[in-house]
């Protein structure tokens, strides 16, 4: 039995993350939980987020996820969705600056559809500012071979919801990026992390396979 923990600490409804991974996933057990035993003892552990990212750190600190994930990257696959992904960043533009929890090096920026003279907005192709949030479907380029891309077409699409983007600094490594008036990181790696913006499980035949492809992943390259 494959044990598949989801990390719940109170941000947003994860009933359609625990079900397209028992669509996808063989003899799999799947623990939406906040339990520490529960998720150290899982094979593969999913960490998700959606809404702002001040509640979704304090949240994070005050359950003591902060410790768990830090555990679990040492020993075990870890797959971060939207703002589980932006909370593994150094730091988020969002809500006046929020502290996250630096695993990987980078910051969160926001897209800008405002404009001013010091920070243009954000344009489409033909000049039209792009609007914020990033809703809806989007194409994503793979610029590695991770073993979680395996079966999936280079430029397939995903779904997007966010505002705020991630921008690595140069010595961490991008799987996957997509433009939206300015080229972002959709999808990265570090050791047994892999972290995506979108979200897979409202993703269709690419999300379900990626999310396929995670709970048969080791950690390795």
């Amino acid at each position: 039995m494959n044990k598949v923990a989801v990390i719940d600490y109170g941000m947003g409804n994860l009933h359609s993350v625990a079900k397209a991974l028992e669509y996808v996933g063989k003899n799999v057990s799947v623990s939406v939980t906040s339990d520490a035993q529960t998720i150290l003892q899982a094979d593969h552990v999913i960490f998700p987020g959606v809404g702002a990212i001040r509640d979704c750190m304090a949240e994070i600190r005050r359950l003591h996820i902060d410790e768990i994930v830090a555990e679990v990257i040492r020993s075990k696959p870890l797959l971060a969705v939207c703002v589980g992904m932006q909370a593994l960043m150094d730091r988020s533009e969002e809500n006046g600056g929020v502290d996250c929890l630096g695993m990987v090096s980078g910051q969160v920026r926001l897209f800008n559809n405002a404009g001013s003279a010091l920070v243009p907005a954000h344009v489409d192709s033909d000049g039209s500012k792009l609007k914020v949030p990033h809703m809806g479907w989007n194409s994503v380029q793979q610029v590695d071979r991770h073993p979680l891309w395996a079966g999936i077409d280079d430029g397939s699409r995903f779904y997007f919801v966010h505002s705020y983007y991630v921008e690595l600094d140069a010595q961490e490594k991008a799987s996957g990026v997509t433009q939206y008036g300015v080229e972002f990181t959709a999808a990265l790696n570090k050791g047994n992390i892999f972290a995506v913006q979108f979200h897979p499980e409202k993703s269709q035949h690419s999300g379900l396979q990626l999310l396929s492809n995670f709970l048969s992943w080791d950690g390795s390259h």
